[in-house]
């Protein structure tokens, strides 16, 4: 397996300035592919800068692989452009779909776990593969609905899309956490049904607990529940790169890197463990 990055943050306009002058603690960046995917200007101006100094990872929200809708090869395009300039660690996106009839409907929809979606999936997955010249990583995005119609569970769903596209798969913690509770299954269950040798990242977040259900907004510090659930998963995944996601109520980054430190804590208690 190639050797993991580190620990990461996300990068976000607040924190451009800060990371320039200051020179965290933070061994790379994720950087939202749809924020500089228009050429020139500021963004790409300071990813460049940033790029410079710390390894780079883009992490979409348009791929929309479990559309109907044809892929968009317009923006595959200009994916592949800026992937050619960035010359990123590895391309992630999610596992749902985020439009319809060529609208992007700016959220990340649950799909049925059957095997027509797949088939369906895998095969765009190779599709996008092939044009992009890459693997990509995808991603287990948190929800709020089930369908009637699943015929597996969402971890077996996600397991066989990438053995059947050979692509890679983005762990996100704060996700298994979120549906566990919002669905009533057990988060170990999941975690235990992923192929180690497919796991390459990990997402942390925090999440707004309203009572009967948990929106996975990252916009709060990551629990010490999810903090467990991450210990867990390094115990069976081992030395992965880890990153944490915060888009709203953004904080100084030196709070954000002093989080990353717990999470470089855990990460080095649990190898110990697993290697005990």
């Amino acid at each position: 397996m190639t050797a993991a990055l580190g620990f990461g943050l996300g990068l976000r306009t607040d924190h451009y300035e800060a990371i320039l002058e200051s020179h965290p603690r933070v061994d790379w960046f994720e950087a939202l592919s749809e924020n500089y995917l228009v050429p020139g200007g500021k963004p790409l101006y300071y990813l460049d800068r940033i790029r410079a100094d710390y390894p780079i990872v883009l992490h979409g929200v348009s791929l929309s692989i479990g559309s109907a809708d044809p892929l968009d090869r317009d923006y595959l395009k200009a994916l592949k452009q800026l992937a050619q300039r960035v010359e990123p660690a590895w391309v992630s996106d999610h596992l749902c779909w985020t439009g319809v009839a060529g609208k992007n409907l700016h959220d990340l929809f649950p799909i049925p776990y059957t095997e027509e979606a797949v088939e369906h999936v895998a095969a765009r997955v190779r599709e996008v593969q092939d044009f992009l010249g890459r693997r990509i990583l995808l991603e287990n995005v948190s929800s709020y609905v089930t369908f009637r119609g699943s015929e597996m569970s969402e971890w077996d769903f996600l397991s066989e899309i990438a053995r059947r596209a050979d692509c890679q798969v983005l762990l996100d913690v704060n996700n298994i956490y979120v549906s566990a509770f919002n669905h009533g299954f057990d988060a170990l269950e999941f975690l235990n049904g992923i192929p180690v040798e497919r796991v390459r990242q990990i997402h942390l977040a925090g999440h707004s607990n309203c009572g009967t259900h948990i929106i996975d907004t990252h916009d709060a510090e990551i629990i010490n529940a999810v903090w467990d659930l991450y210990a867990t998963a390094v115990r069976r995944f081992g030395n992965v790169a880890t990153m944490i996601e915060r888009d709203d109520h953004i904080p100084p980054l030196a709070d954000l890197v002093a989080e990353l430190g717990r999470a470089r804590e855990i990460a080095a208690h649990s190898l110990q463990a697993k290697a005990a």
